[in-house]
């Protein structure tokens, strides 16, 4: 492992092959293509070519050829990126080691808030209406405030159907190992100015299935979500309104077996229902955003606002009955005015924020009933000098956070406290363009962390992750700095990528086990604050030896340390395993008459020994290496020149392997007596078939 991390460092072989845009014929020209693309970067909205940080872009087809049952599972692929799971419904991301409230998710131009602080609260988003998913790997704190200290996703929509047009799809999914029945239905169109988008999915799933294990009794999950904007674009700019329902009804597994035979349990025998069994989850997100967009003579203004309501409601003994009810209410709102470019310089200004409100409507309590508000103000600027590109800025923030007492049977459940934090953060960065063929990036941010409610105040049984957990009113709030180094560099027929980071945070909060039994037959955790300092990097290379074929290799790792700490509390909890993928894909034909942009493909993933774990109280245990191998296949279908289909077929995990992820919470589950192992298996062999059919 030492000898091919430091081979790998020294060669400075690197992967980002998620670059790479699948239908372009020459690897030189989409370098270039990609270059001029627009992001948002950490700085403010720029050409990818100029912004310092770390970004990686996916398309629209590259997620429609990625095996996944949800919409983190589909992105966790890619190098520097991870999930935490549970079972096949819930993914949370992970960005260079770092996860939960360290990650800002950004949909329909807002921060999603879905009480992100826990392990089994997924990204509430249709993965079917994502046009275009941007990484932002490292602190973004500049431009989106506390939380973006690890990293950011940036999800956009699709964009707007040409001047005259009224055009829609049909999307249909179906998975062989969990029975996954997928349908989006979707109708846009564009008249005079006038533009509408209109979107219905279903998502249904029975229990995932693995040699161990068998069915994994109460894997199953079903979803639905809905959503329509509408807005005009004109001279002046455009502004639209958009309203989303999304719903989630994911079951917990819990991973109980029985202790003479070592099979899971099961509540009602049935594991190809499609139905929810206990205990499980019923999540419900709504969403309303206005977005203008307003061209000035000196630049353009950008003014985004948003209400969202999440709620949140377990079921344990009952179907009928709740017992764990959160309804977190949001106000967000961003103000933003960037400048036209003058002698080279360009400026940006802006403040941004939210108001929050959650309360407990059930029985049970994890954290208190609290309010919060959250204000930042910040302003950039960037400069191009011949082939360099400087940027940088400052932000300050401030955020306050008040929590309500409860008393419970006559006994203090939750003390009524506030906290104010302020932070004031910001980033230098600079690009070289050396030749056409390659750049190089250096950055560096401080990033701002405030610790969220359930860090402060857990204080109850979290049932989703099977355990108690404390918090602590006390913490201070999280500071870190850190350094970027990068390069890409391409030719016609080779591309190499390379990035270096080191992160040192100050007050790091994690949650461990602990010592100490406080409800029978549950684990307690409790939250923490040290020091740590993530080392890491990520490296690809992608060869185009012709036009029709691809070859690309990618390898990503981060050692994740508490400093000053005893050696069994020495790595912080949850750090990815370092993983080597390669990927090969050959495109079979780009002008066919019946069959058309025709690929196979081949792809896998090695996914290294994490023995690099916090072993404090049995916390985490090592996990051992496997190799998961993928191929898939498609093609457009055309008519007298007029496609009307695009299939694909995908096989995940070929050889039916067994095994579990570091980030699986389901690995920490029971022991089976008969074979000796510990915890639930991911899922097995996986047979994914896809079928879209465009409508006008």
């Amino acid at each position: 492992m030492k000898k091919l991390i430091l081979w790998l460092s020294l060669a400075y072989v690197l992967p980002m092959t998620a670059q790479s845009l699948p239908d372009s014929t020459d690897i030189f020209f989409r370098h270039l293509e990609l270059k001029e693309v627009m992001v948002t970067g950490a700085v403010g909205d720029m050409k990818m070519k100029e912004t310092p940080m770390p970004i990686m872009i996916l398309q629209t087809n590259e997620l429609r050829q990625l095996p996944s049952t949800n919409l983190i599972d589909a992105i966790a692929k890619q190098p520097g990126v991870a999930q935490i799971t549970t079972g096949g419904g819930i993914s949370k991301p992970i960005i260079r080691g770092l996860g939960y409230n360290r990650i800002v998710v950004i949909n329909d131009g807002i921060r999603q808030e879905g009480q992100q602080w826990g392990d089994e609260h997924g990204i509430e988003i249709d993965a079917n209406e994502v046009g275009t998913v941007e990484i932002l790997k490292g602190p973004a704190s500049l431009m989106y405030g506390s939380d973006a200290l690890g990293g950011v996703l940036v999800f956009k929509g699709m964009p707007a159907q040409p001047e005259g047009s009224i055009k829609g799809k049909v999307n249909t999914e179906y998975q062989t190992n969990n029975g996954l029945i997928g349908v989006s239905f979707n109708l846009a169109g564009n008249q005079k100015g006038f533009i509408w988008d209109a979107r219905y999915s279903e998502k249904h799933a029975h229990a995932y299935k693995n040699r161990f294990d068998g069915y994994v009794p109460n894997s199953q999950f079903n979803e639905r979500a809905f959503s329509l904007k509408a807005g005009l674009m004109r001279s002046w700019g455009f502004s639209n309104l958009k309203f989303s329902y999304y719903n989630l009804n994911p079951s917990i597994v819990e991973g109980e077996r029985d202790t003479v035979t070592g099979e899971l349990v099961s509540e009602d025998g049935n594991l190809l229902s499609y139905r929810h069994g206990l205990p499980y989850q019923r999540v419900y997100h709504y969403k309303a955003v206005s977005e203008s967009f307003i061209n000035l003579s000196s630049g353009h203004l950008k003014v985004i606002a948003g209400y969202q309501q999440n709620r949140r409601k377990e079921f344990e003994e009952s179907a009928d009955e709740y017992g764990l009810y959160l309804q977190l209410h949001t106000l967000n709102y961003d103000v933003r005015y960037v400048s036209e470019e003058r002698s080279g310089w360009k400026f940006s200004t802006g403040i941004n924020g939210m108001g929050q409100k959650s309360i407990n409507l059930g029985e049970e309590y994890l954290i208190p009933d609290y309010g919060l508000f959250d204000a930042g103000v910040y302003a950039t600027a960037s400069k191009v000098l011949g082939r360099w590109n400087l940027s940088g800025g400052l932000r300050y923030d401030y955020r306050y956070l008040d929590a309500k007492r409860l008393v419970e049977d006559g006994e203090e459940r939750f003390k009524d406290f506030n906290r104010h934090f302020h932070g004031i953060t910001g980033s230098v960065g600079a690009t070289c363009e050396v030749t056409e063929q390659l750049d190089f990036k250096l950055n560096l941010a401080r990033g701002f962390r405030a610790p969220n409610i359930s860090e402060l105040a857990s204080n109850g049984e979290h049932e989703g992750s099977l355990r108690y957990e404390i918090g602590n009113p006390d913490f201070k709030p999280e500071y870190s700095l850190q350094a970027d180094f990068g390069f890409d560099y391409a030719t016609r027929y080779f591309e190499l990528h390379g990035s270096l980071f080191a992160n040192l945070i100050d007050n790091y909060i994690y949650l461990h086990r602990i010592d100490s039994i406080i409800e029978p037959d549950l684990m307690t955790f409790a939250y923490a604050q040290g020091e740590a300092m993530l080392l890491g990097f990520e490296a690809g290379v992608d060869i185009h030896p012709f036009h029709a074929l691809h070859i690309g290799s990618a390898f990503s790792y981060v050692n994740a340390q508490l400093l000053h700490q005893h050696e069994v509390m020495r790595w912080l909890p949850m750090t990815p395993a370092p993983r080597l993928s390669v990927d090969v894909k050959y495109e079979l034909t780009h002008d066919g008459e019946v069959f058309n942009n025709a690929y196979i493909a081949a792809r896998m993933d090695r996914c290294l020994k994490q023995d690099h774990y916090y072993a404090a109280y049995d916390t985490e245990t090592m996990t051992p290496s496997y190799l998961l191998i993928g191929l898939s296949a498609g093609t457009d279908v055309l008519i007298k020149g007029r496609k009307i289909a695009e299939l694909a077929l995908i096989v995940d995990n070929l050889t039916n392997v067994c095994y579990q992820d570091h980030l699986s919470r389901l690995k920490y589950a029971d022991f089976n007596v008969v074979t000796g192992r510990q915890g639930v298996f991911n899922i097995g062999r996986n047979i994914v078939f896809k079928l879209m059919i465009p409508i006008g």
